[in-house]
């Protein structure tokens, strides 16, 4: 059986997970990826989707922690909270041969 400090971290590994396991929340991570802050306005015209929908999943990622929230004046940008994420895309991207599973 596994350590329940380890069964607990994998919850959390579970959890985040989860938390990522959307098209749209992985397609945010990727125009995040690079550093630059975003707003709720730039993600969702960026990614052709609405506002309202870019707000939701924005929210799921904040709660999560996966995403960070920076406000300047009346906005809100958003950035990557750590490098975990991205490499979690970049490892999907690289077993791309999902198919043959």
């Amino acid at each position: 059986m596994v350590a329940n400090t380890e069964f607990e971290r994998l919850e959390q590994y579970s959890e985040a997970l989860r938390a990522i396991a959307h098209p749209i929340r992985l397609a945010i991570i990727s125009i995040l990826r690079n550093g630059a802050p975003m707003s709720v306005t730039d993600i969702h015209e960026r990614l052709q989707i609405e506002q309202a929908a870019a707000s939701h999943h924005l929210k799921i990622l904040r709660f999560n922690g996966i995403v960070q929230a920076k406000r300047e004046g009346r906005y809100i940008y958003y950035l990557i909270s750590d490098d975990t994420y991205p490499q979690i895309l970049e490892l999907l991207k690289t077993a791309d041969n999902f198919s043959s599973i």
